[in-house]
C-alpha cells in the first residue's frame, strides 16, 4: 500500500502564499481583451457615429457632427475586467507620472483635432502612475470598465475604468 500525504490547512495556506507571489501577468488571463469596435453597442455601425462634420475656418480644424448613437454605450461591458489597447491623453500629471488620462484609439485623438465620440473614450484612473516620458506609446490598460456618460474640458466620455494595472503595447 502506497503511503498517501493528507494535505494539511498549512499546506494550502503556504501555497496560497506562493501562488499569491507569481507575477501580474499570471492573472491577465482573467481579464477579457476587447477592440474599440466593442465599445459600440451591437447593430450600430461606426458609420452611423460620425455626421458630416462642419469645417472652421477660423480654426482650420473639422469639428464633427456626432448622431445620437456617439453616446450608446454597450452596456453589457458594464463591470466587466477588460483588457484594451489605446493611447493616453493625460488630465492629471504629477510627479510620478499620470495618474488619470484619457484613453483613446489612435495617437493624438484629441489633441488638436477633434475628439472621437464619447463611445470611442474611456476615462482611466489609476493609483500607479504611468511614466510621463511614455505618453506617445501604446498601452495596454487592465480594469473594471463602467459606463456612464461623463463630460470633462477634453470631450464627452462614455466609459470608466479604473486601472488595475499598465502596461506597453508590443507589437
Amino acid at each position: 500500500m502506497k503511503n498517501k500525504r493528507l494535505i494539511t490547512r498549512r499546506d494550502t495556506i503556504l501555497a496560497a502564499g506562493a501562488l499569491s507571489l507569481l507575477p501580474p501577468r499570471v492573472n491577465a488571463a482573467s481579464f477579457r481583451e476587447i477592440t474599440w469596435d466593442d465599445l459600440i453597442p451591437a447593430g450600430i455601425p461606426y458609420a452611423e457615429i460620425v455626421g458630416e462634420g462642419d469645417y472652421d475656418e477660423e480654426n482650420d480644424t473639422w469639428r464633427p457632427v456626432f448622431d445620437e448613437n456617439a453616446t450608446k454605450l454597450n452596456t453589457s461591458l458594464d463591470g466587466a475586467s477588460v483588457k484594451l489597447p489605446g493611447y493616453i491623453i493625460p488630465l492629471e500629471v504629477g510627479a510620478k507620472g499620470v495618474a488619470s488620462f484619457v484613453l483613446v484609439p489612435y495617437v493624438g485623438a484629441c489633441i488638436h483635432v477633434p475628439p472621437p465620440p464619447a463611445n470611442q473614450l474611456v476615462f482611466v484612473s489609476t493609483e500607479s502612475p504611468w511614466p510621463s516620458d511614455d505618453l506617445w506609446d501604446a498601452v495596454w490598460v487592465y480594469g473594471r470598465l463602467s459606463t456612464k456618460l461623463q463630460t470633462t474640458e477634453v470631450a464627452e466620455i462614455g466609459y470608466q475604468l479604473t486601472a488595475d494595472r499598465i502596461e506597453g503595447y508590443e507589437w
